[in-house]
């Protein structure tokens, strides 16, 4: 791989070309936004029991997008019964490095369209924000890929930069083939750089760069109590229902205050930086008068410390309920864990915290599910240094290190089958992008912003090479 150093700080040109950029860039986003928006109208889920023609409409949409970019081979790719994912690259001349540019072209389900303040697939602009499934959470990273190289990927290809554009097409499903896939193309895929443009900044405003990520297990809990439903008025008192036990079971899993009360957990350090009670408050959308949950610094409950949430349960629904005692009820529980948690230990520990507190000696059955590994960064490291000095260019102010609540466990094997390669996590979303949530968008101020950082990165990595 090639040698990267650090760019410097700051070019005698700098300041005047960032200026040129950012005209161009004025230009170029009327049509970047309008290519964004047909993305969002393909809904491309990646879920069991969801069409899979729009995934490959989205995937040939996105194929397309990047041949315009002038990258030579783009082709769509996959292995096994996995979902369709674009490769588009340009090798680097030898010697000189490779970028590889991520980012996803599915997205989550929308929920109950209903509950949108528009059509979660049919694209709308107001004031400053764009509204959609998938909008955010990352069409927007694909479009910042594709704008980054339309704004410099003739001098790039000028000065031999080698350029890969690597768009998964399952991410939100749990990326099941990603570790074969990246195998399988590992020649296509190799890089001295990752950009993993699947994150979020601190603020409208203020860039940030994610140095650590929580991992994730989740599992599936089924309480029984009987062997069959029974008359609620004939057996009800000594027996109790399954989904009270259920409830019960939950209840262990937090302590008084809120905290997560599984044993054998890690806690990470507390970040250096906070964020006030009333932004998340705000952010998060928590009523007035709810009280939060957990102690310490509002970043380590949200980055650096285990949090724990039932995101579903199974039994009888209201309007089907009759006079009678539920026998089995079963919950989906998901577990984030701080970096420094091995994936296994945590499944294991939350496991034999679920059996160990069956309620009433009731049967208590597991089943697991995903495994993700966290991610810390290393120490300051030239991509790094030279990502911190394109957010602060284009943004006009320094970005701030953060990390995320969420979970990325593909990062890990990014690093295990490309080990010398630098990952750079950013991101196009802010507070109020909603990913996953009803009424996702993305602040188009924002995405000029996040656009105009990538194409001074990559400006930078080749004046690097002129340099070295």
């Amino acid at each position: 791989m090639a040698d990267i150093t650090p760019a410097p700080a700051s070019h005698p040109t700098d300041a005047a070309e960032v200026e040129v950029l950012r005209a161009r860039l004025d230009e170029l986003l009327p049509s970047a936004i309008e290519d964004l928006e047909s993305l969002v109208r393909i809904p491309s889920l990646a879920f069991a029991g969801y069409d899979r023609a729009p995934l490959e409409r989205s995937a040939e949409a996105v194929a397309e997008l990047l041949r315009g970019t002038g990258l030579p081979d783009v082709r769509i790719e996959r292995v096994a019964d996995g979902a369709p994912a674009v490769i588009a690259r340009r090798p680097a001349r030898d010697g000189l490095p490779t970028v590889l540019l991520y980012a996803h072209h599915d997205v989550q389900p929308t929920g109950d369209p209903a509950a949108w303040s528009s059509d979660p697939f049919e694209p709308e602009r107001r004031g400053e924000r764009l509204y959609g499934r998938g909008s955010a959470d990352d069409k927007a990273g694909v479009m910042a890929h594709v704008t980054a190289l339309r704004l410099v990927g003739e001098e790039l290809a000028e000065r031999g930069i080698g350029v890969t554009v690597f768009v998964e097409g399952e991410e939100e499903a749990g990326s099941p083939t990603f570790r074969p896939f990246i195998e399988a193309f590992s020649e296509d895929l190799r890089a001295d750089v990752i950009v993993v443009a699947d994150s979020a900044n601190w603020a409208v405003g203020t860039p940030a760069l994610t140095t650590s990520l929580r991992g994730l297990v989740d599992l599936t809990v089924t309480v029984r109590s009987l062997r069959h439903a029974v008359h609620s008025g004939l057996f009800g008192g000594p027996a109790l229902d399954a989904l009270t036990l259920l409830s019960r079971l939950i209840a262990t899993l937090h302590d008084e205050v809120g905290s997560v009360a599984v044993q054998g957990l890690v806690h990470a350090e507390d970040p250096a930086v906070d964020m006030p009670e009333a932004d998340y408050r705000r952010d998060a959308g928590v009523l007035d008068g709810v009280r939060l949950a957990g102690t310490g610094p509002l970043t380590a409950r949200l980055w650096t410390r285990p949090a724990l949430s039932v995101l579903g349960i199974d039994a009888t629904p209201v309007r089907d309920a009759s006079n009678t005692l539920v026998p089995a009820a079963r919950a989906k529980v998901s577990l984030r864990i701080a970096p420094g948690q091995e994936p296994a230990a945590a499944m294991e520990a939350l496991t034999a915290h679920l059996l160990e507190h069956a309620p009433f000696g009731a049967e208590v059955e597991v089943t697991e599910g995903e495994q993700g590994r966290p991610y810390l960064a290393g120490d300051e490291t030239p991509a790094m240094h030279l990502a911190r000095s394109a957010f602060a260019r284009s943004w006009g102010t320094e970005a701030v290190d953060t990390g995320l609540g969420g979970s990325i466990p593909f990062i890990a094997d990014l690093l295990e089958v490309f080990p010398h390669a630098e990952v750079l996590v950013t991101g196009v979303e802010d507070p109020d992008s909603r990913a996953h949530g009803i009424d996702e968008s993305l602040h188009l101020g924002e995405f000029a912003k996040v656009c105009l950082a990538e194409a001074l990165l990559l400006r930078d990595a080749a004046e690097l090479e002129d340099e070295a």
